[in-house]
């Protein structure tokens, strides 16, 4: 008869319940931080699209204010104006489409 009793039996399965529920709090601790990284990251997203439609509008008011620029230049310009917004648009569509799938 020498085999383990039911109390050794009940230590061992308290043991495992103990490592498994560490290892959940473990794995939620991770998924708390992947998640406080995404809206990170999509603040930072926001941020960096705002901040390029800001100084692309302060750029377009100066254009149309200057007295030194020719109407072809000027008119060169907002069409690389018009383009550089699409750009901004584009990006900040792939990195929010991006952050948003991860995880």
């Amino acid at each position: 008869m020498g085999g383990p009793s039911e109390r050794e039996y009940r230590e061992k399965l308290d043991k495992i319940k103990q490592k498994l529920d560490k290892k959940a709090r473990d794995i939620k601790s991770q998924f708390e931080k992947l998640e406080k990284a995404k809206v990170d990251l999509l603040k930072k997203t926001k941020e960096m699209k705002h901040d390029a439609e800001r100084e692309i509008a302060k750029m377009e008011e100066e254009i149309a204010k200057s007295k030194d620029l020719a109407p072809e230049s000027k008119s060169r310009l907002r069409l690389e104006i018009d383009n550089l917004k699409s750009e901004v648009r584009r990006r900040y569509s792939e990195l929010e489409t991006r952050i948003t799938e991860t995880v």
